[in-house]
């Protein structure tokens, strides 16, 4: 090589490092330096945070924590998600591939017959039939002079992980639906529960009433009005049921089985709310994996510009074809070899505004995509302040409502007792009996309100996820074997 040809050659590599792609920086968010409807919440401290993987056994409940891992097995969702990430990572490999040059062997054998009279045949001496057959390789490679490969494989690689982050968002997602429907479940557990005794202390009470009638200490309306409390709350019994087989259903489609086989014991669970670290505001930008796809997917409409910029200047491509030609089968022979190379450039001159169109639109998309990063953290940060002051606020009424309840079964105790010495009538422990039961009822659903508040705080911090979980480059167009199952299976 000549020293003379090295400027040339250093210029060619300058120009391989040139990228039409904007410069890339994730915009930048203000945070608080604390939550707003933090209440009785402490910040976590670095050894005092949400814990990684199964968040669920922070409530200390064995049968979710049984149920939890069979969406990850089982859910059909989880499944389609986990397919479509796997379609993203062969994307992305695909792109990548074209940063390399291309290769391919051709081959053929054929055996031809020419017409007799077709124009400027060759002469009779030379024969009818003749053979055609070739061997041969080609390779091409486009100089990447202006970034257009490096950012599609960029936009794929950031693409693909994007994807894996949502893949993450539907795992959570599907866990905290099913905590929410398993609370909610064991809420109409204890219900139920609460039904049946109500069922019981109602018949007891239109027993006596049913004496004191034929004692003829009473009116018939007194019996009416107890059968009435008593028929009413085994109708709220029975809706009760109906309700809790609905949940039943949906806990069996999120656990990937027929909710015909599917059962859940009733249980009725001691109350437990486990206390869950907020963190510090900034950190949610790194603990949600929503908002981690939000800024991937601004990183690959960004590295989409840098392609549609590229559009506008020459593609320059080194090609090679080689091989050997002959009649007969003596496809070896030196004699027989032929070959082709050299670049080939291809420049746009005028195609009615589609690049700039393209341009365009690439501009725009990077747009969208940066407002939707901008509302998503916008909305985990609400939904954490959400979730924040339902616990705050649903703590202080569950707190009134236990002391309504205390005072509503003494009113009850008081109505019963006066009633039974006839110094009152049936009206007023009717009257005690219903806000009795309203008041119990409104606790217990304070109860699961608390829980799946709980459950919504967990999901709003991202679970324990963080963007340490994110594939890097290298791993988003890996693809492993057992991305190619059998299709019969």
């Amino acid at each position: 090589m000549r020293f003379r040809n090295l400027p040339v050659i250093g210029f060619g590599l300058l120009l391989t490092a040139c990228n039409l792609a904007p410069e890339y920086h994730p915009p930048l968010i203000a945070t608080s330096a604390s939550y707003k409807e933090s209440g009785p919440w402490h910040p976590a401290q670095p050894s005092d945070t949400l814990p990684r993987g199964p968040w669920w056994e922070r409530f200390g409940d064995t049968t979710l924590n049984e149920l939890e891992p069979r969406i990850d097995a089982a859910n059909p969702t989880l499944a389609a998600t986990v397919a479509i990430y796997d379609q993203a990572r062969a994307f992305a490999a695909q792109a990548e591939a074209g940063l390399y040059p291309q290769v391919n062997l051709g081959a053929s054998l054929s055996a031809n017959r020419q017409s007799d009279t077709r124009p400027l045949r060759a002469s009779k001496a030379s024969g009818s039939q003749f053979g055609a057959n070739e061997l041969n390789a080609q390779a091409s490679y486009e100089i990447d002079f202006w970034g257009k490969m490096r950012n599609t494989a960029l936009a794929g690689e950031a693409s693909a992980q994007a994807s894996a982050a949502d893949l993450a968002t539907i795992h959570l997602s599907l866990q905290a639906e099913l905590a929410s429907d398993y609370y909610s479940l064991r809420g109409l557990d204890a219900d139920a529960q609460l039904l049946a005794d109500t069922v019981t202390a109602y018949q007891k009470a239109r027993d006596l009433t049913e004496r004191l009638f034929q004692g003829k200490i009473v009116s018939s309306m007194d019996v009416s009005r107890a059968d009435t409390q008593l028929e009413t709350a085994r109708a709220q019994v029975s809706d009760i049921a109906a309700r809790r087989a609905l949940l039943e259903h949906a806990i069996a489609i999120l656990v990937g089985e027929q909710p015909s086989s599917f059962s859940l014991p009733a249980k009725v669970l001691p109350f437990k709310l486990p206390d869950i670290p907020t963190g510090m505001p900034s950190t949610l930008l790194q603990r949600r994996s929503d908002i981690a796809m939000a800024e991937r997917n601004m990183q690959a409409a960004n590295a989409e510009i840098g392609v549609a910029r590229a559009a506008f200047y020459p593609s320059v491509s080194l090609n090679f074809l080689g091989g050997t030609q002959s009649t007969s089968l003596s496809l070896l022979s030196l004699a027989n070899s032929f070959w082709s190379v050299g670049p080939s450039v291809s420049l746009p001159l005028f195609n009615g505004g589609a690049l700039d169109a393209q341009e365009s639109a690439t501009y725009a998309k990077f747009r969208q995509t940066n407002a939707d990063y901008r509302a998503t953290v916008l909305s985990a940060f609400a939904e954490v302040e959400d979730n924040l002051a339902l616990l705050q606020w649903l703590g202080k009424e569950s707190g009134n409502e236990d002391a309504a309840v205390t005072a509503a079964q003494h009113t009850l105790d008081v109505a019963l007792n006066l009633y039974q010495q006839g110094a009152d009538s049936y009206l007023e422990v009717v009257t005690a009996q219903t806000p009795l039961l309203q008041a119990q009822q409104t606790a217990l659903d304070l109860r699961t309100r608390r829980l799946l508040a709980d459950v919504a705080l967990i999901r709003a911090l991202g679970g324990g996820w963080d963007t340490g979980e994110m594939p890097s480059e290298a791993e988003a167009t890996k693809l492993a074997a057992n991305d190619y199952p059998d299709p019969g299976r």
